[in-house]
């Protein structure tokens, strides 16, 4: 087992235990799936500086406003379930939805210098009708938001460095 391993694991844990006690207090999904691999890239990269936490918080941004504006116009009033019928109107509504939400988010995050993966996890989440409030679509982002503020607030505590760091293995998150 590596330190850097066991490192990044307690940190991400720790980093989604955070928001999930704050989803407990207030009754809000501050925790959804794509939070899951975010924390993993702040905690296995931890010194992400200025640009790249613009970069996430910004990409879950475009996901979360597209991943909306698909929904609302595509498939409103449909949500992803396991018994949806086959080849009905609802599903394809759902699956163009989806696919909008997915080719705007990328377009969108590319062309604002905001690219971070898992923001199409999170455009997909809230274009499948899963999280599409408006008041979901803010707690998604304001979530984000949180969750770069505790990392970096931990490692101001940690001493640790908060200049930008280069991606490690080719990952650029």
């Amino acid at each position: 087992m590596s330190r850097r391993g066991l490192e990044a694991g307690l940190s991400a844990g720790l980093l989604v235990a955070a928001l999930g006690g704050v989803a407990w207090v207030t009754g809000e999904p501050f925790v959804f799936p794509s939070l899951g691999p975010t924390a993993f890239v702040l905690a296995f990269q931890r010194r992400v500086g200025r640009s790249r936490s613009t970069r996430i918080v910004g990409g879950h941004a475009v996901g979360a406003v597209v991943g909306f504006a698909a929904y609302a116009l595509v498939a409103p009033g449909v949500t992803l379930t396991p018994s949806l019928p086959v080849a009905s109107t609802d599903t394809l509504r759902l699956v163009a939805s989806a696919a909008v939400s997915v080719a705007a988010t990328s377009w969108g995050m590319v062309e604002l210098d905001a690219v971070h993966p898992p923001a199409c996890a999170t455009t997909l989440i809230i274009s499948l009708g899963l999280l599409s409030t408006p008041q979901s679509v803010a707690t998604i982002v304001a979530s984000v938001v949180l969750l770069v503020g505790v990392h970096r607030g931990t490692n101001a505590l940690l001493g640790e460095t908060r200049g930008d760091a280069p991606a490690d293995a080719g990952s650029r998150s």
